[in-house]
């Protein structure tokens, strides 16, 4: 399987070209074109991570219940993915590592990699974001999404993240929610609100824009709903 990721960093789709026989599984809905001969079908995949309860638990995630699997009888078939946001794609491969995927930000992935929800703890309620992050690991190659564009960093000690500028972490870090600024006052007056305090070492990875603040921004300037 290759994969390129195109348009960058604001438009960003994937093409995703296979050998006959492999499989690429992806959010329902985010397939933009693909070859002809190219088999599509639904799925609440089996395995860990998968059946009616694995698609409730991404739910809780996020994410649909079912989900999108494309096959290639032939060498060279192609897959169009994009996300449903203007943003970036990032392209991570997962070999015997665990990745935490904030919730709505798994895009599409390699048969072998498994996606199951993984429990953060009520920590994350104070935050503002949700509690069910998915947990991405098994082998292979996965394409996340992001609002704005997507930059790494290696962490290597602590790094203090915006809770909304998440897309996902390495599994070898840990996390603490807590204030940006030294006081509540200085916190509330900042517009800082809550932080993620990384600590281990392990690569992150951040989007440069807030969905949760853009959604307020533009919701505050929409017109009421008549009845």
């Amino acid at each position: 399987m290759e994969i390129q990721v195109l348009q960058q960093p604001d438009s960003s789709i994937a093409r995703v070209t296979m050998q006959a026989g492999e499989e690429l599984v992806a959010e329902a809905g985010c397939m933009i074109a693909m070859s002809g001969n190219i088999n599509a079908s639904t799925t609440l995949r089996q395995g860990k991570g998968g059946g009616v309860f694995g698609g409730l638990k991404r739910m809780l995630g996020g994410e649909s219940l079912f989900l999108s699997v494309y096959r290639s009888p032939v060498n060279g078939g192609e897959v169009f993915v994009a996300p449903k946001l203007m943003g970036d794609i990032l392209l991570y491969k997962v070999y015997n590592n665990e990745l935490v995927v904030q919730a709505t930000s798994y895009l599409a992935s390699a048969a072998g990699v498994d996606i199951d929800l993984g429990f953060q703890g009520f920590k994350s309620i104070f935050s503002g974001e949700s509690i069910f992050w998915l947990t991405i690991s098994g082998y292979g190659e996965v394409l996340l999404n992001s609002f704005g564009a997507i930059y790494e960093i290696d962490v290597d000690g602590e790094y203090v993240v915006d809770t909304g500028h998440i897309v996902a972490f390495e599994k070898s870090l840990t996390f603490s929610i807590g204030k940006a600024n030294n006081s509540w006052l200085g916190a509330f007056f900042g517009g800082e609100g809550f932080v993620c305090r990384f600590k281990g070492k392990g690569k992150l990875f951040c989007q440069t824009h807030n969905p949760g603040a853009f959604a307020k921004l533009v919701g505050s300037k929409l017109p009421p709903v008549k009845s």
